[in-house]
């Protein structure tokens, strides 16, 4: 399990944003945002470039702690 801090979350929509960008990740599976730990964790069907899943939750507007 891969988890990632994340930054600039505030309400449901911030991790619905968020879901879908790591969704839509191939290769990520079982995704979990938890706005009250302000992270993100999900399981890789197989290896992923965590860089790049950084820099697409940047892109939706988040920083990456």
């Amino acid at each position: 399990m891969t988890t990632i801090k994340i930054k600039g979350m505030s309400c449901n929509h911030c991790v619905t944003t968020i879901t879908k960008v790591l969704n839509n990740i191939k290769g990520i599976k079982n995704v979990k945002v938890r706005l009250e730990k302000g992270e993100a964790t999900f399981d890789e069907e197989k290896p992923v470039d965590v860089n790049m899943v950084k820099e697409q939750i940047r892109n939706a507007g988040y920083e990456v702690g």
